[in-house]
């Protein structure tokens, strides 16, 4: 895992929507730091800081040092709520962690090797079970994502929890069966629809056949 980022924070002792709307304007973002059997706490970020963050992605699995002031806590983002027009964020929640702390969080999955894949080489289509993968796994080494390998994947094909590498010390929050990560589907042909045009061509009157018709009834009427 990457060095833990750190995040400074300010104190806020009023709460409410009149509050958070005066901090908004100011360009800071409501948040609160919560865990380990400690009183919550109501904070703000500078909103610039925090959308820098949201920017490099995976913020959710990322752990951070919540500086405020001179206290420093290692925390885990746990919810984000953003603004329904504009997509600002506006308001953060943090979970407090132990350094030795075992958590369960859901993990980006990447997967790599398609040209290695058979099936997909064929044009078969990867059809994706599970973007994320819920695993157990230490606060301080929380992975960016887990890489699935599509080495040999053939059509009809599925991959399973079991034969995928998770990275060190991570193990998978579902244990009561070999759930599937993805498969390969065989691709789907669209047979073309030609009998309605036959139809068509075959109920068309042959050029000049009208006019020609038209032409020798009023031959015979004159």
């Amino acid at each position: 895992m990457s060095d833990i980022s750190e995040i400074h924070v300010e104190g806020r002792e009023g709460t409410g929507k009149g509050v958070a709307r005066q901090l908004r304007r100011d360009g800071r973002v409501p948040a609160v730091v919560y865990g380990l059997d400690m009183a919550p706490r109501a904070l703000s970020i500078n909103q610039r800081e925090l959308e820098a963050e949201l920017n490099r992605g995976g913020f959710m699995n990322r752990l951070y040092n919540l500086r405020l002031d001179d206290l420093v806590q290692r925390v885990l983002p746990k919810d984000i709520q953003f603004h329904v027009v504009s997509d600002a964020p506006i308001h953060v929640d943090f979970l407090r962690l132990s350094e030795d702390a075992e958590i369960t969080i859901a993990v980006p999955v990447v997967f790599v090797n398609e040209e290695e894949s058979p099936g997909l080489r064929q044009g078969g289509v990867l059809n994706v079970v599970r973007y994320e993968v819920e695993v157990n796994v230490r606060a301080d080494a929380i992975p960016e994502n887990i890489e699935v390998d599509l080495t040999g994947l053939d059509l009809g094909d599925s991959l399973h929890i079991s034969a995928v590498t998770l990275p060190e010390g991570a193990t998978p929050a579902i244990t009561d069966r070999d759930f599937t990560i993805a498969t390969v589907a065989a691709p789907s042909v669209q047979e073309e629809e030609t009998e309605g045009d036959e139809e068509g061509v075959e109920g068309e009157t042959p050029e000049g056949e009208g006019a020609e018709g038209e032409a020798e009834g009023e031959a015979s009427n004159e």
